[in-house]
């Protein structure tokens, strides 16, 4: 497919800003109007009073190292949130373009439609909180630019379809943005492979969940290197700090850490739905794998506000299209777990 004609005219036609560190990151740097004395702050060796690398080189080095994804294919941004911004930017023409979501889904995909006003579309997911294939590819019309799906999906916590979502690529012209924040918990490759050599799939990661950096606010997606070059194209010049950029590749440094958090959180997250299921009061426990578990009781928001009492703080979810009396507790230490276990047994004993 011409994944091109996608695209909005002006996006194409856009000559992007050059900032004064695409090309030269070392010398006497009198380019860029910084303060050449130093900085009233410093940290370690990082030259903080001086601008960082708008091509993001160590960070694509280094994750194209971590998940064998060439670098060409890599864009990093602030959080995912930043990339579903520009994704919607880049595609989408404000009152005349749409988006498709299947919800429930993460929020994030509406609220960035709604800032750049462009249309959603919602074609809920199954009963199985799967894709409706055909559902979907009936709602696709010469509007549609994108598709925002979240696999494992939030808030349900399962993954989708890897064999329908290509299909879809396949069968339709359009643009699918898979949101693989949580991927690290299926221990699975998700569609990353895939993102880097169809035209009209993308992948976003982040450093958030797993990889405990949700502070840093930094989130990567894989794609083909025309739709990356294009993210950086309309990103802001230096979007990913120094500070971001160090804490990631030192996290990165420490990928048996990663792994030792994902093997802990996972046998934490089978334990609790064991516990959930165990609870008569709780109606449904929703197979997960993410770092979240999502249950059903009769008074969510009653449930909620018990444990909020308790300084216990989990999400309501039971006001999401489709997802009425469902509740969503992330799995934390062993000690926090058995803190909310208690606590919810006492509420619905």
């Amino acid at each position: 497919m011409n994944i091109e004609k996608l695209v909005r005219q002006n996006i194409l036609n856009l000559k992007p800003y050059t900032s004064a560190r695409e090309s030269h990151l070392d010398g006497i740097l009198l380019d860029a109007n910084e303060n050449s004395l130093g900085s009233v702050v410093t940290y370690d060796s990082l030259e903080l009073n001086r601008y960082p690398d708008p091509n993001q080189r160590a960070l694509r080095k280094a994750v194209s190292e971590l998940i064998s994804i060439p670098q060409e294919n890599l864009f990093f941004g602030v959080g995912s949130d930043e990339i579903i911004d520009l994704f919607v930017k880049i595609f989408c023409h404000p009152r005349q373009d749409e988006v498709i979501i299947c919800e429930p889904t993460y929020g994030m995909y509406r609220v960035c439609c709604d800032t750049n006003d462009v249309a959603v579309k919602n074609v809920p997911l199954d009963s199985n909180y799967d894709i409706d294939l055909e559902a979907v590819k009936n709602a696709v019309t010469e509007k549609t630019k994108l598709i925002f799906l979240c696999s494992p999906n939030n808030p349900s916590a399962n993954l989708l379809s890897k064999e329908k979502i290509v299909e879809l690529a396949k069968t339709k012209e359009v643009m699918i943005v898979v949101d693989e924040a949580y991927i690290d918990f299926t221990k699975q490759n998700g569609l990353a492979q895939e993102a880097a050599s169809l035209p009209n799939i993308a992948v976003m990661r982040t450093f958030s969940k797993a990889w405990g950096m949700a502070g840093v606010r930094c989130g990567f997606s894989v794609a083909s290197s025309f739709i990356t070059s294009l993210l950086f194209k309309v990103k802001a010049p230096y979007n990913i700090s120094k500070l971001t950029s160090d804490f990631i590749l030192r996290s990165i440094a420490k990928k048996e850490k990663y792994e030792s958090f994902v093997d802990q959180i996972v046998s934490e997250r089978e334990r609790v739905a064991a516990e959930l299921k165990g609870i008569k009061r709780v109606k449904k426990v929703l197979t997960s794998d993410a770092n979240f578990i999502s249950f059903e009781v009769e008074e969510p928001k009653t449930v909620f506000s018990y444990l909020e009492s308790k300084g216990i703080i989990i999400r309501d979810r039971s006001n999401q299209f489709n997802f009425s009396g469902y509740l969503r507790v992330s799995i934390g230490t062993v000690e926090e777990n058995n803190k909310f276990l208690t606590e919810l047994k006492n509420i619905l004993s």
